[in-house]
């Protein structure tokens, strides 16, 4: 595994949010470990499906790890801030072509594994197609609802991701 995680303190909300704070190298190095854990099990993933948005780098970098190029993305939104969620995950459009993945192996790939809510939701969403779901995440948190299949590393803290740790870009006028 990667490198022990920094830990720094956020005043959002005025309460101090310890987070694990994700590299742009430590997240090649952990997509690879999880990949590696997938070429060693028994399952070989015919398509790999990300659940967007934080799953989709993770995704993208382990298909081509294991070279599998039949990839696809669920839209689900469920976190609206730090330590805020909407009261149950939402799929939104595009919707994905469910009949299509009937019989086949899916990798379904998410950053976290938080609540379990929304992994748990999609895994049933994809079975009830027809698939045979295994499930990645690069973080998995203590009393999750859906335990991830391959889990890159657990924490009890906020995780600050390098695609999402900045405020979105605006143009400047």
């Amino acid at each position: 595994m990667g490198s022990a995680a920094d830990t720094t303190a956020n005043t959002e909300n005025s309460e101090e949010i310890e987070k694990e704070v994700l590299g742009w190298l430590e997240f090649g190095e952990a997509a690879r470990h999880l990949a590696r854990d997938v070429a060693q099990s028994d399952f070989d993933p015919e398509v790999v499906i990300a659940i967007a948005r934080g799953g989709l780098l993770l995704a993208g970098a382990i298909a081509y790890a294991l070279d599998v190029k039949s990839c696809g993305a669920l839209n689900v939104e469920f976190y609206s801030g730090v330590n805020e969620r909407l009261p149950a995950p939402i799929m939104l459009p595009p919707m994905l072509d469910e009949p299509s993945l009937s019989g086949k192996r899916v990798l379904l790939v998410d950053d976290v594994s938080d609540s379990g809510r929304t992994l748990a939701m999609v895994v049933q969403l994809l079975r009830a197609a027809g698939a045979d779901v295994r499930s990645v995440c690069l973080y998995s948190k203590p009393g999750t609802a859906q335990e991830p299949d391959f889990t890159w590393r657990r924490t009890s803290r906020w995780i600050a991701f390098p695609w999402s740790s900045l405020p979105p870009v605006t143009a400047e006028v």
